[in-house]
């Protein structure tokens, strides 16, 4: 039985979801909050953060009522949105399709986060002498690289031109 482009699309979004979630586990079991291992040195940690607030740390510092409920419903709502996106699109966009499934499986990998526990945890860091990169996750690797193949999609970077005979 072959498997639709849909069914493929879902699957690299749950596998994203499954892939991001364990990781975090492990992130949880081993490192203490704002503890490190040292990878690439001068490079790349893996140091244990919690961000309260949006992608990037935005509003991480903000405090407002209800603010983990506010962003949670917002993150929904976008998901809610993406997915719906991604259900429309040509069956051709397939760059722009799987960059969609993997935006939807991070998006949904930080949601789970967010709703059960109340921040996203980060722990990719890279960074050259004093300056530091944004901590982040698996989710948001799949987010960015997701992004990334939209944007070549958009530029009709892998679609097949069709010629018309003058």
């Amino acid at each position: 039985m072959a498997v639709s482009r849909l069914q493929l699309e879902l699957w690299i979004a749950v596998v994203v979801v499954l892939v991001d979630q364990a990781v975090k586990v492990v992130v949880r079991a081993t490192l203490g909050l704002h503890e490190s291992i040292e990878v690439i040195p001068s490079f790349f940690d893996l140091t244990r953060v919690h961000n309260y607030g949006a992608a990037f740390g935005l509003m991480n510092a903000a405090e407002f009522p209800f603010k983990t409920l506010v962003l949670s419903i917002v993150a929904a709502l976008a998901l809610g949105a993406l997915t719906w996106y991604g259900a429309k699109l040509p069956a051709e966009q397939r760059l722009a399709r799987l960059g969609l499934a993997l935006i939807v499986g991070g998006a949904a990998g930080n949601l789970i986060d967010r709703l059960g526990s109340g921040y996203v945890l980060d722990f990719v860091d890279l960074y050259w002498r004093n300056w530091h990169f944004w901590a982040f996750n698996v989710a948001d690797a799949a987010i960015t690289v997701g992004v990334s193949l939209m944007i070549l999609d958009l530029m009709q970077i892998g679609r097949h031109r069709v010629s018309r005979a003058v």
